[in-house]
């Protein structure tokens, strides 16, 4: 198909190339209908640009088109060259001061929290750097796209509006100036023509709505049978559905299929069949049937190619016409007023109120074109951004119903652009006057609520999913009527005032409707069957807090505006209870002499409502009342004297009821949907509006009535009125044992009721109840919250009330009473409280829970004992209240008060069993303690002249009136402090006495007469020293005891070490062995120690015993014995790679014996040095697969590790691992027979005996070989050509010394290294299997000297015990696994690497020197050698052969290192001083510049070379020094377990080298010189030297992980910058950095998934394979996570090294406080990576989070 097309293409550009912009443009300019011209040659050009073929090219067509259609435009508007006309257009142009950047998605936005007017109002990065505002405090957010920068809106800013960029010139006035002055006449008139018809035309063919032709204006004659199958995005399907229905419809691979769905969410549209319209209309039935079973089906149109391509072109002139704007302010204008004419029908007819209301019918695509044309023209000029908000505002109705019909999210809807009028000060003023914008919004809103009851209150009951989800819709409207209310009026016209009230009124009537909504009646008897629906009216609620809080914060800036509002309130207020009385009968209730009438109304059995926002907001309005002191100022206009005090009070208290009765547990049966309610209702969300609003209404009511009267009705409402009205209450119910729970739930009402008056009388620190200002309310809420315990900054944010800007206001308080603590690797900062605020703590604080309540009490008494001062909280003073509320403190002495306190206390005297509490008993108390306080404080603020009406100690020491004569509160107070029981209570009850008789001493030296002394305070001195004294002794006694006690243990312990003195020798002995570290092995004698060679320093060794942790048996490690093992984890890894681009092509054929030393993969082993009986591991690992064999038919739930691949939790650390390395005595002691022959072969020696060796066993193996197919004579003749060398016995097989479950061991290990390292199927018999223990021996050996290096610690200090266990036996492993392999394979890679130093003609493929690492060809050759040793019987020691192997690699390494290393010049030459290694080297250099034909530099000097040598083999030497010490068991000398100096000398003692290594070849130059030539002449050393390749030089450098900026900020800017490499500039929703290479990758999206080992994975776990060969470490830049990746199924997520000021990380940037790099947390990732710790990270995490496992990490 697309073969037939393409030259049809190729023609149809041809004659279109040949069209010229400027002729075209002369035509127009000719033409007397521009109009019709211009739409002629659109019809005929357009379809032959667009919509040619199945796949667009959007490339190709933008070029056309620019030439073709725009061109002549462009021409047209300069009439001239564009090139030309546009710069000249701009320079004239002055620059806006206006940034109007918009914003990308996830572009890093700042708002400045001291200069924003609200927090909406955000700056770009380049702005916010250039401002003033990155000094002061800001927050940093990601942007969800659209919305653009605010830089230079002198409405967004209290101070600093511009950046340096956007800064005004001095000479500069802001003043409005028409921007057409800079155009000449027909420039304008011109743009103006065209403007017109490109405008026009793009709005016709967007909201064209046929599918098949086109308006008759661009009609053409011949019209193909070309369609195309056009399917929409909406949000209901998900990605899955819409990729399986296309495979369906279109058949199509699952790649095209997610390409479409890719470019469908992403455009909102795509073509997904081209062809004839029947076979488009195929492809939409399928698509239509296979979508609409559950929900409504996809969108899909057949559409005919012309209309695409009109549409697409539509598309295009919209955004052309956005940058032709941008080159001048005098062409935005233009466009505006082409946008914003009426057009011929009059209202709502302009194109951009056209564009509006078709919103929700244009796809996604076209809808964010317009949007952003909007964005650059409307909202960029000042004088229309004011008509477009007009239209805007009169539309606002119909645009808000389309979008709840539409689907798509807000953030593509037009109403989103809201944001940018309604925040706007003037422009959201303007709109409340004169398009009534409050009471539109609201209207708007009432309108989609439509469910109501028979009262005519919303009603949420059982919402359909698409009730809720047009609820959620209505939300939005919510947020508008934020904005608008978001800054508050200065001045206000009258216009004003009217419009706000209007709008009030429209607020009053949704409030009504929200009074008493979701009542509930009290379930008796059975459980509720079906949990209510609340959600939707607490949504509802919490999205309105801050409106109701706005619209208070309105009223109280206008005096005229408050006395209205409060009228209105208070008449529906009054509407709402119209029925108050009707239906419920007057009862009079009467107690102490007082009575009162009120109705009958029990909360337990009518029904009950939370939402109650009608009377908050009168309580509200009431405060502000007193606050603005309007209610002095004016009393006579407030109807005050006609509030009825009752009915104000009625419903709160129902509601406080309603939760008292909840905590008494008498509402069980109501099921979970009342406990959430009751928990909201107190939440730190809806609190303000709720629960602290009743308090208020309450304090307003009492502050109105007889608080006798109120007591009453409290008791009455509480259902106690019968207790406290019935004179024997307590006596009945001690008798009756009857009603447990009965009593159970008084107890609980009474105390309840008892907190409500301790509220009442003590919450007086809102602005307007207390004389307190805002500052102190919130500094007393920071103290209660910090009394708990000491909390973090988010925390502490998290529990105190934000307000509308999201502010908290804390930042200004908290230094004045909290100390802030830094955190350390782990944790975060904390702030603690200062101990002076202590004397605040109130322990009946309003807003705490009962759970807060009890730790506050127990941290708060524990502070107190650690002072050493007594336990009392006692009530902390309080400001006085307001003149208007100034009453509420005389319930605390009106006569019922004082009856149920002394009820209450006489309870507590007499001791009634259950039928009174502590807590009871606590809270009366604190009433005592709040009444004492407030006399006090009357008695020392008091006036001249003035009589004290609050008299609260005279009343308490009256006894109560005959017939009863009960004694009065102060003796049973008196009473109490002695009564055993009460202990707790003892130092608060000594506090109100002490208060009482201070109290009794300010009043007699106020009043004239004496009166006399109360026999009470003697009384109470003289207990209370007796109480000390008695104290004090008992402690005494109690503390010789302890002394007596302590002193006989010690004894005891003394005697038995003495008796069992063997014992603990032993013990130590045994620690000694099992630790095995260097100080306490067994003695040595102060020679120097040797760890190799003849000279070795000979160690009897330690015998070894280990505890298996599975049967807890103990065993000594012996050969013959059953083998024990280490659970072990081999990894591939790429920590010390200098090349991660390498990839083993065919791991089946791939030979690792030679190590490239860019070690660019090697195999890692780590251990968590626990140990178990091989059995017992088997068995253990055993019932793993078992058990995972079942869990696997169960559920198909990931565990943490992957059986399959052999994996399984270290039984006793739960650490991850995948195989089990056995413990070995030392090998060489096992297999060496001692023959110390005095006479020991040098290097050349050695060296010769070794090559006849080799050749002879070559010649064998070939000659077995040969001898199977055909014995010849010839053969053996040949045999006898080679001597055998003398002692060589290659016949003889050595008898292998372990006992059978240790060769299983050894097996098992060396396979599972095999497996991993080559990442093949296991066998263990592949020859490669001992090169690669071989090899992970070397690796691993290799990272932990480079974690030691960097860290500078000595290469001996103290090494953990679980790296000490693996290594040693790692090594011990390693070299006896050649026991377990046929000898001739061991042989055969001795032979061959041994060929890479000394040369041989039997092999070809060698490497050459350069690319030999040569510490893993140590460790092969000398782990291989015994398998050639063992058949040599003339003497030579292994000893002999390790020194002579390690003397050989070390000289070729120095030639390495020489060959390598870059010559710097050094000035410092001269002064150097020339020793012998100086001298030496030097003469080694010049051979080696002689073999390789002078190719090699000439050498500075050689005290430089000395240096660069030194410091290139001292790794090579540090590993080698841990290889032999773990291989012999050797102890390192002391010096080197310090740090300190370059440990040079000692290694070179310790591992018998001089310290002059160029001694070596001196010593050996006879074999050496022709060593080195052979080195030199390999073709690639001399290509290497020619320039022609690289090669790694020494000492390799660390790798680390990639730099991190110190500000995230910059982070995400480059983040929001990059783009998905798949899907053509497309921004990459989740981009995340590797943090090993710095590669950003496009994470957890179809776009970029790869192909790995036949199964679709995401980018970051693809780019772990190619990158770290399976482990990972990424940073997730949106969410600020750091991401560990294992493998497909394991990951963690991991805490970021970014923290904010107050020392917290913000995972999901939720806070957006500026982050900043911390070096601490970011190196501790580091080490993770060195150790090779990651993979064991995650399976920690895993276990500890089980919901991490279900993550399917594969995808991300």
């Amino acid at each position: 198909m697309a073969s037939e097309m393409e030259p049809e293409v190729q023609a149809i550009d041809r004659s279109l190339l040949e069209c010229s912009a400027e002729e075209i443009a002369g035509k127009w300019l000719q033409a007397t209908d521009l109009t019709r011209e211009v739409y002629q040659h659109l019809a005929h050009c357009v379809p032959k640009i667009y919509c040619r073929g199945p796949n667009p090219f959007p490339q190709k067509e933008d070029t056309l088109a620019q030439h073709v259609l725009l061109g002549p435009m462009e021409w047209y508007i300069c009439g001239e060259d564009p090139a030309l006309g546009f710069p000249k257009l701009e320079q004239a142009n002055k620059p806006s001061h206006l940034c109007g950047r918009v914003f990308k998605v996830g572009e890093p936005t700042y708002s400045c929290r001291d200069c924003a007017v609200d927090p909406t109002c955000v700056l770009c990065m380049e702005c916010f750097l250039g401002s003033i505002h990155r000094d002061h405090r800001y927050r940093m957010t990601t942007s969800g796209g659209g919305g653009f920068c605010d830089c230079g809106d002198t409405e967004a800013w209290k101070e600093g509006p511009y950046c340096q960029k956007h800064k005004l010139s001095s000479s500069e006035v802001v003043e409005e100036e028409d921007p057409l002055v800079h155009l000449s006449e027909d420039v304008i008139a011109r743009t103006y023509n065209i403007f017109a018809i490109m405008f026009r035309y793009a709005v016709d063919i967007l909201t064209w709505e046929k599918e098949s032709e086109l308006p008759d204006d661009l009609e053409v004659a011949e019209k193909s049978d070309t369609y195309y199958c056009m399917l929409f995005n909406d949000e209901v399907h998900t990605y899955e559905q819409v990729i399986y229905t296309l495979q369906k419809a279109v058949n199509c691979t699952q790649k095209e299929a997610i390409g479409f769905a890719t470019t469908v969410d992403r455009d909102g549209r795509r073509s997904v069949r081209y062809g004839d319209f029947q076979y488009c209309d195929q492809a939409k039935t399928v698509i239509v049937r296979n979508t609409s079973r559950q929900t409504k089906p996809l969108k899909v149109q057949v559409m005919h190619s012309s209309v695409a391509a009109h549409q697409n072109f539509g598309l295009k002139a919209l955004s052309w016409l956005g940058s032709v704007i941008g080159y001048s302010d005098g062409l935005r204008r233009i466009l505006c007023q082409v946008g914003l004419q009426e057009g011929p029908d009059g209202e709502n007819s302009s194109l951009v109120d056209r564009l509006m209301l078709n919103d929700s019918k244009l796809w996604k695509g076209a809808r964010s074109v317009y949007h952003q044309l909007f964005m650059s023209s409307l909202l960029m000029d000042l004088k229309y951004k004011k008509l477009f908000a007009v239209r805007f505002a009169k539309n606002y109705r119909q645009l808000q119903r389309d979008f709840m019909e539409d689907d798509h999210e807000r953030a593509v809807s037009v109403t989103a652009l809201s944001v940018q009028f309604f925040t706007a000060p003037t422009l959201a003023r303007m709109l409340i006057t004169e398009e009534n914008l409050m009471t539109v919004i609201i209207k708007a809103f009432m309108d989609h609520l439509k469910h109501r009851d028979a009262q005519g209150r919303f009603q949420f009951e059982r919402y359909t999913a698409l009730q809720a989800f047009k609820f959620r819709r209505v939300q939005s409207l919510i947020l508008d009527l934020k904005y608008v209310l978001i800054s508050k009026p200065t001045e206000w016209s009258e216009e004003l005032r009217q419009k706000f009230l209007q709008g009030f009124d429209a607020f009053l009537e949704l409030l009504k409707c929200m009074q008493g909504m979701d009542p509930i009646t009290r379930q008796v008897g059975q459980h509720i069957e079906m949990e209510p629906e609340w959600e939707a009216a607490f949504t509802l609620q919490m999205k309105l807090t801050h409106v109701i809080s706005m619209v208070q914060d309105w009223c109280a800036l206008d005096e005229k505006v408050l006395i209205e509002a409060y009228k209105k309130c208070l008449t529906v207020l009054t509407q709402c209870h119209g029925g108050f009385t009707d239906g419920e009968q007057p009862i009079t209730l009467s107690i102490c002499g007082h009575s009162v009438e009120t109705i009958r109304y029990c909360v337990s059995q009518e029904k009950v409502s939370i939402h109650l926002p009608i009377s908050r907001l009168l309580a509200g309005l009431h405060v502000l009342l007193s606050k603005s002191e309007v209610a002095y100022k004016f009393p006579e206009l407030l109807p005050l004297s006609e509030l009825s005090p009752p009915m104000l009070i009625e419903h709160p208290l129902r509601c406080l009821v309603l939760c008292a009765q909840v905590h008494a547990g008498m509402w069980r049966r109501n099921g979970f949907s009342l406990v959430n309610q009751i928990y909201y209702y107190h939440n730190v969300k809806c609190r303000r509006e709720m629960f602290d609003k009743d308090i208020l209404m309450l304090q307003t009511g009492v502050s109105m009535m007889d608080p006798n009267h109120f007591l009453m009705i409290l008791l009455s409402r509480f259902e106690l009125y019968q207790v406290f009205s019935t004179p024997d209450y307590g006596k009945r119910f001690s008798s009756e044992v009857t009603h447990k729970d009965v009593v159970q739930q008084n107890n609980t009402l009474i105390e309840e009721m008892l907190y409500l008056i301790i509220m009442l009388v003590g919450e007086r620190f809102s602005p307007g109840v207390g004389q307190v200002g805002p500052a102190e309310e919130i500094r007393r809420e920071i103290i209660h919250q910090l009394s708990i315990k000491p909390m973090a900054h988010s925390e502490l944010v998290k529990s105190l009330p934000e307000d509308e800007n999201k502010e908290t206001g804390m930042e200004s308080v908290i230094e004045t009473v909290a100390h802030f603590k830094k955190p350390g690797l782990t944790g975060r900062g904390m702030y603690e409280l200062k101990p002076e605020c202590a004397r605040e703590f109130n322990l009946y604080f309003y807003h705490f829970s009962r759970a807060e309540q009890s730790k506050a009490e127990e941290a708060q008494r524990k502070l107190k004992r650690e002072n050493k001062e007594d336990t009392a909280l006692p009530p902390p003073a309080l400001p006085p209240f307001c003149p208007l509320f100034a009453s509420l403190v005389n319930i605390l002495q009106s006569d019922v008060m004082l009856y149920i306190m002394g009820t209450i206390l006489q309870w507590a005297v007499e001791h009634h069993g259950s039928a009174w509490s502590e807590s009871m008993l606590q809270r009366v108390l604190h009433l005592i303690g709040m009444a004492l306080q407030e006399e006090k404080h009357h008695l020392e603020n008091a006036v001249e002249g003035h009589v004290q009406t609050f008299a609260f100690t005279q009343k308490i020491s009256k006894p109560g009136d005959a017939p009863n004569n009960s004694p009065s509160i102060l003796a049973m107070l008196e009473t109490l402090q002695n009564a055993p029981s009460l202990e707790v209570h003892k130092d608060m009850i000594r506090w109100l006495l002490k208060m009482f008789n201070t109290i009794k001493k300010i009043r007699e030296s106020s009043s004239s007469s004496p009166v006399a002394e109360a026999e009470g305070t003697i009384l109470e001195e003289s207990s209370r020293d007796k109480d000390k004294a008695e104290r004090k002794r008992k402690a005494e006694i109690a503390r010789l005891r302890r002394e007596k006690i302590m002193a006989q243990m010690s004894e005891m312990q003394r005697h038995f070490i003495d008796e069992n003195k063997e014992l603990f020798q032993q013990t130590i002995e045994l620690d000694a062995s099992v630790s095995a570290a260097p100080d306490n092995s067994p003695p040595v004698s102060d020679t120097a120690l040797t760890a190799l060679g003849p000279a070795q320093t000979q160690v009897p060794e330690p015998r070894q015993f280990v505890t298996c942790i599975l049967c807890q048996e103990e065993q000594e490690v012996t050969v013959e014995s059953r083998a024990m093992v280490l659970a072990a984890f081999v990894q591939r890894s790429t920590v010390l790679s200098k090349d991660r681009t390498k990839v083993i092509e065919n791991p089946e054929k791939y030979d690792p014996l030679f190590m490239h030393p860019d070690l660019s993969c090697g195999t890692h082993t780590g251990s968590c040095g626990h140990a178990m009986h091989a059995h017992c591991w088997q068995r253990y690992f055993d019932s793993v697969q078992a058990k995972e064999q079942r869990r696997q038919q169960r559920l198909r739930l990931h565990t943490s590790y992957d059986v399959e691949n052999g994996e399984f939790l270290c039984p006793l650390c739960e650490c991850l691992s995948n195989t089990v390395i056995p413990l070995l005595l030392p090998p060489r002691s096992a297999l060496s027979r001692r023959l110390n022959f005095s006479e020991q072969p040098d290097l050349t020696q050695w060296t010769r005996t070794i090559t006849q060796q080799i050749k002879v066993t070559q010649m064998l193996r070939k000659d077995g070989s040969a001898a199977a197919d055909t014995p010849s004579s010839e053969d053996t003749e040949d045999m006898n050509i080679i001597p055998i060398p003398e002692g060589f016995r290659p016949d003889f097989y050595p008898r292998n010394p372990y006992s059978d479950s240790i060769k299983e061991m050894l097996t098992t290990f060396g396979t599972a290294t095999f497996k991993v390292g080559l990442k093949v199927h296991p066998n263990e018999g592949d020859p490669r299997v001992p090169t690669m223990c071989w090899g992970t021996c070397a690796y691993t050996i290799q990272s932990i000297e480079r974690i030691l290096s960097d860290e500078e610690k000595p290469v001996f200090g103290p090494l953990p015990c679980r790296l000490d266990d693996c290594l040693r036996s790692l090594t011990r492993f390693a070299a006896a696994h050649w026991t377990v392999t046929l000898l001739p394979v061991v042989q055969g890679h001795f032979c061959k690497l041994f060929a890479s130093l000394v040369p041989n003609d039997s092999y070809e493929d060698l490497p050459c020197i350069l690319d030999v690492d040569m510490f893993h060809l140590l460790v092969g050759l000398v782990l291989a050698f015994p398998a050639l040793q063992c058949q040599d019987f003339s003497g030579s020691s292994l000893a002999t052969g390790d020194l002579h192997i390690f003397h050989l690699v070390t000289m070729a390494h120095i030639v390495q290192i020489l060959l390598t290393s870059c010559t710097e010049e050094n000035g410092m030459d001269q002064e150097n001083p020339t020793g012998e290694e100086e001298l030496a080297i030097l003469s080694l250099h010049k051979t080696l510049h002689q073999y390789t034909g002078s190719a090699l530099e000439e050498a500075p000097s050689g005290w430089h070379l000395w240096r660069s040598v030194r410091a290139g083999i001292m790794p090579f030497l540090k590993c080698s020094a841990l290889f032999f010490h773990y291989l012999n068991g050797v102890p390192a000398p002391p010096d080197l377990q310090v740090s300190g100096t370059s440990h040079f000398e000692h290694l070179c003692n310790y591992l018998s080298l001089p310290t002059n290594l160029i001694r070596l070849f001196q010593e050996n130059s006879n074999i050496m010189n022709s060593l080195i030539e052979s080195w030199c002449q390999n073709s690639e050393v001399k290509r290497y030297l020619s320039g022609e390749r690289g090669a790694i030089s020494y000492p390799r450098g660390a790798n680390k992980l990639i730099d991190l900026p110190e500000d995230y900020s910059s982070l995400i800017n480059q983040a929001s910058n990059f783009s998905c490499p798949k899907s053509g500039g497309d921004k990459s929703r989740a981009p995340t950095l590797c943090l090993v290479c710095g590669s950003l990758l496009c994470s957890q999206s179809y776009c970029c998934q790869a192909e790995l080992e036949g199964e679709d994975v995401g980018a970051c776990t693809a780019h772990t394979y190619s990158c770290g060969s399976g482990a990972g470490i990424f940073l997730r830049v949106r969410e600020c996570q750091v991401l560990f990746l294992a493998g497909k199924t394991k990951g963690c997520f991991y805490s970021p090294p970014y923290l904010d000021d107050y020392g917290e990380t913000d995972q999901g940037l939720r806070r957006g406080n500026p982050l900043h790099l911390c070096q601490e947390r970011f190196r501790k990732i580091q080490k993770l990576w060195q150790q090779h710790s990651i993979t064991e990270e995650i399976g920690h995490a895993q276990e500890a989070n089980q919901t991490l496992v279900g993550i399917d990490w594969q995808h991300l």
